[in-house]
């Protein structure tokens, strides 16, 4: 459960508001009434009113920041690896850190540079 004050994004408009999706909000309120789909009361200083939002239309802005910095870091640790042609760093990242130790054992056979290269391409080609 979010914290009065909260600065939330908006995410999506689920009951067709006209929420203005992408700008921010700070949450004054929660609603309590079992009977009611909406979680939150939004005030929206860009449109300068306060809405009743479900849970699922929002989220909090440094959620938002931390995904899209793993996410940038995922992309550049891959272009590195590309780059580099460092093939376990390219592995380990695409198949997760949890699973390296795992599809070592498990894979056994060498494959070469150039085939490595070869694999790379068709699938950013696809």
């Amino acid at each position: 459960m979010l914290r009065l004050g909260q600065k939330v994004i908006i995410l999506s408009d689920s009951f067709e508001q006209n929420l203005p999706i992408g700008d921010y909000g700070y949450i004054i309120a929660y609603d309590r009434n079992a009977d009611n789909a909406f979680d939150y009361v939004v005030r929206i200083p860009k449109v300068n009113k306060n809405v009743f939002v479900p849970a699922m239309d929002i989220e909090l802005e440094e959620t938002l920041f931390q995904q899209e910095a793993d996410r940038i870091e995922r992309e550049a640790l891959i272009d590195y690896a590309l780059a580099t042609k460092n093939e376990e760093l390219f592995r380990r990242v695409m198949n997760g850190e949890s699973d390296s130790g795992e599809t070592q054992d498990s894979n056994k056979e060498v494959q070469s540079q150039q085939d490595f290269i070869r694999q790379i391409n068709l699938k950013a080609w696809i």
